[in-house]
């Protein structure tokens, strides 16, 4: 594996010739919000910045500084969460590869560690491939579903993750100072009839804050899981700038 160029550390210089032997750059995008009252609010910068710096290793990919706030809208009652608004996250990501395409990036990977950015990714996605000439590839946690039910022991709130067994396993692996599991819970709320057809949002069903069973959590789990979630990005990230050389 190869030491991470992290461009924040990095001069011009560096950069340039990081750009020149490999043009692909890794965007990290999170968000801060809670995430129940056993993990701090920087769950998915910590997350999406942690693959990323793993990703880079394995790939010579230039690393990005991590984009720290994304659509929290269900959360911006609770303190400590900063929320954008959903079409200011896709301009921001649109402006981060238009930057960075100017000096010779030709493959940006957006790495997402919160599902809210997703429609934000798909979007600024779609729109970049009309602007410019660079492929950009978003990813969230590939296969998600079957990586859970290799290494977890419980199942998702309705598809979804939030401070649950995966989460709360990644950050064992990843910063498990920062994770108090004697508050850890298990929360599965009651699924409202208009969820998701109305305004109905996460952060009036749960009181936890936690969606899933975080109590089940582990740090050999964690780094299984974190080592599937690579290898796979990996992949993804070789077949895309293959075309970048």
């Amino acid at each position: 594996m190869s030491k991470v160029k992290e461009a924040i550390n990095m001069t011009r210089d560096e950069v340039q010739a990081a750009i020149e032997e490999y043009p692909v750059a890794i965007l990290p995008i999170g968000a801060t919000e809670q995430h129940g009252h056993h993990l701090p609010l920087g769950v998915d910068i910590y997350l999406a910045e942690g693959i990323s710096k793993r990703i880079c290793e394995r790939t010579g990919a230039l690393l990005l500084p991590a984009l720290p706030f994304g659509y929290s809208w269900v959360w911006r009652d609770i303190p400590g969460t900063i929320s954008l608004q959903q079409h200011h996250v896709e301009a921001i990501i649109k402006d981060v590869a238009h930057s960075v395409n100017r000096y010779g990036v030709k493959t940006l990977i957006i790495v997402n560690g919160h599902d809210a950015n997703n429609a934000s990714m798909k979007y600024a996605t779609r729109e970049l491939t009309d602007e410019l000439d660079m492929n950009v590839v978003y990813l969230f946690y590939p296969e998600l579903e079957s990586m859970m039910a290799k290494h977890c022991e419980s199942k998702t709130w309705h598809g979804m993750i939030h401070a649950c067994e995966i989460e709360t396993s990644l950050m064992l692996a990843l910063k498990p100072e920062l994770v108090n599991m004697s508050k850890a819970v298990r929360e599965y709320p009651e699924k409202p009839a208009l969820y998701g057809k109305s305004s109905i949002s996460l952060g009036q069903l749960s009181k936890s804050g936690v969606y899933g069973d975080a109590t089940l959590a582990s740090k050999a789990k964690g780094e299984k899981l974190l080592e599937s979630f690579v290898e796979k990005m990996v992949e993804l990230v070789n077949s895309v700038s293959e075309n970048s050389k």
